[in-house]
């Protein structure tokens, strides 16, 4: 086949480099790319929302298959576009993509087909926000509606940070239209989970678990951000809880998707709490997690290309997938100053990082300047993935790698994978 992947980030870095290994790949290519694509991929210069000519450039180089990388996308309607131009794709309709593009669709979801999940309501009006947080308590969690690339949710504990943070999505425009609209919720406690699973829009199929890392420093603190890193499996997903979240969970989604005439196709992304009284949902997204990603997709030892094809013509069915019994854990490497202001163009080198044995360096936020040098260009810069036959020592292998990318100005947590590792010692 000839594939094209949508998205230019660490993601679609994973994604491209285990597509090329598969065998069904005659040709590759990623629409926009990045330096670290370019080894595997030919890179078209075509923006993610441009979705006339995405389908102009199936056209043009005869694409049997598109993998749409970033929830923007699906949220623009690409995969509607692709279909209508009868070209294969993974990933939702923008009707399912709400999923993820509305918190208060997915929580609405929940509450009509039991799926459990955080009490909550909607606002519109910044001033019964602020009367409802005053009622409840906190702590409360405060979410803008709409897409704000993982940052559009404060765990305020105090009335007055709820407040602020009402204040900030509502009135100050901090996530512009994402936040005229914002969803109120319980505080849940338990411990987070990433946990991923395909659906070709009847069936659907457990993938794999993950643990990620929001905040920006070591020990969990400071501001949320996309992702500083992330470790699969999740020890905190066995099998028993494997089949507990496919069951009350994943399947009554599947079914009330399919009931409310947008039957999903493409990976489900479930962000969990696991609480004392069961898994809960913390919400949906309806794409491949990053850096979740860049951390599974070493351990598979099936070929995804095929599965995931599979998986868009409704064959699901019919898949198996098999795992390599290791660890992996992806450390992100950002830029100074992020996540608030950080400048671009310092020079990274990657030359050693490259050589190291069981790691792989994925970019994510790069460029290359006129020497032809990799260069930051973003926010989350790098993805440093290493494996090993167990977390602590995956752990240590992707410290090793990163250990040797020169690069002064930018920065990484230490302690990825910090609650996998305290768990295997002892």
């Amino acid at each position: 086949m000839k594939v094209l992947v949508i998205g230019s980030g660490g993601r679609e870095h994973a994604l491209c480099w285990s597509f090329a290994q598969s065998p069904l790949c005659e040709k590759l290519f990623c629409a926009p790319g990045n330096p670290g694509i370019e080894s595997v991929a030919t890179c078209l210069p075509i923006q993610v929302l441009e979705n006339e000519k995405i389908v102009a450039a199936c056209r043009e180089h005869e694409i049997d298959f598109v993998m749409i990388g970033p929830e923007i996308p699906l949220a623009n309607g690409l995969a509607d576009a692709l279909r209508a131009a009868d070209i294969c794709c993974f990933g939702p309709s923008k009707a399912a993509a709400q999923l993820e593009s509305s918190k208060g669709f997915m929580k609405d979801l929940c509450k009509k087909y039991n799926i459990p999940t955080a009490a909550y309501e909607r606002f519109t009006d910044p001033q019964k926000a602020k009367d409802y947080v005053k009622a409840q308590g906190t702590p409360i969690v405060v979410k803008a509606d709409g897409l704000a690339a993982g940052k559009g949710v404060t765990i305020a504990q105090t009335i007055e940070e709820a407040n602020a943070a009402i204040d900030d999505a509502m009135i100050g425009g901090a996530f512009g239209e994402a936040g005229a609209e914002i969803v109120i919720e319980e505080f849940m406690t338990g411990e987070e989970a990433s946990f991923f699973a395909l659906c070709d829009g009847r069936d659907a199929l457990y993938f794999a678990s993950a643990q990620d890392h929001k905040a920006v420093y070591d020990g969990d603190k400071g501001p949320n951000t996309g992702g500083m890193g992330a470790y699969s499996p999740a020890a905190v997903i066995d099998d028993a809880m494997r089949d507990r979240v496919m069951k009350d969970i994943i399947l009554p989604t599947v079914k009330g998707m399919k009931a409310e005439g947008c039957p999903f196709t493409g990976i489900f992304f479930a962000g969990l709490m696991i609480t004392a009284t069961g898994p809960r949902l913390i919400e949906y997204n309806c794409r491949f997690g990053d850096p979740e990603t860049q951390a599974m997709l070493p351990r598979l030892k099936s070929d995804l290309l095929s599965a995931l094809y599979a998986t868009a013509r409704g064959l699901l069915s019919g898949i198996e997938l098999h795992w390599h019994d290791y660890a992996a854990l992806c450390v992100v490497m950002a830029a100074n100053g992020y996540p608030g202001a950080y400048e671009k163009g310092s020079v990274i080198g990657l030359d050693e990082a490259n050589k190291v044995q069981d790691g792989i360096v994925f970019h994510a936020g790069t460029a290359r300047n006129d020497k032809g040098e990799i260069t930051a260009n973003g926010g989350r810069v790098l993805g440093v993935t290493g494996w090993a036959s167990t977390i602590v020592e995956a752990q240590a292998k992707a410290y090793q790698t990163v250990d040797k990318v020169n690069w002064p100005e930018g920065f990484c947590r230490r302690d990825i994978g910090w609650r996998a590792v305290a768990r295997a010692k002892q």
